[in-house]
């Protein structure tokens, strides 16, 4: 069956056309408002023909290998200094020690013993995490200025 202009148009057969726009508009070929513009008149389009005006004084782009709906953007991991690995990793081996100590005490005891390791790993822990905040909330306050 032939492609009519008055045939309707799918959402997928808009998305894609918003997706060649997209494509028109990062090259240069559309500036910001005609590329709102034809993006309005795209997703209001009802039929092949409404979607061709919007992109027939363009080349052609090959629609096939763009994708129907874009891709979200990936979170990014946020990078933890080299320092604040190092005091992850001296935290954690403490406690591990630690409580290895407590477990023999308490194993050669006979009884439960008070677990005081946690004196050693809260206060500690609670530092680092703070410390491990407020370089992420700078990182991303970095971003934000862009430098």
């Amino acid at each position: 069956m032939a492609f009519s202009p008055e045939m309707r148009a799918s959402d997928a057969d808009r998305e894609k056309v918003a997706a060649a726009l997209r494509e028109h508009m990062v090259v240069g070929r559309l500036n910001a408002e005609e590329f709102n513009e034809r993006l309005e008149a795209a997703y209001a389009a009802k039929t092949f023909g409404e979607l061709r005006v919007l992109t027939r004084d363009l080349p052609d782009i090959d629609l096939k290998n763009l994708p129907a709906r874009p891709e979200p953007m990936k979170p990014q991991a946020k990078p933890v200094s080299e320092n604040l690995k190092g005091a992850w990793a001296g935290w954690a081996f403490v406690s591990l020690v630690n409580w290895g100590v407590w477990i023999v005490i308490a194993m050669t005891s006979g009884e439960l013993v008070y677990p005081w390791p946690l004196w050693v790993m809260g206060p500690w822990g609670i530092g680092l995490l703070i410390a491990t905040l407020a370089q992420s909330q700078n990182n991303d306050k970095k971003r934000e200025l862009g430098s």
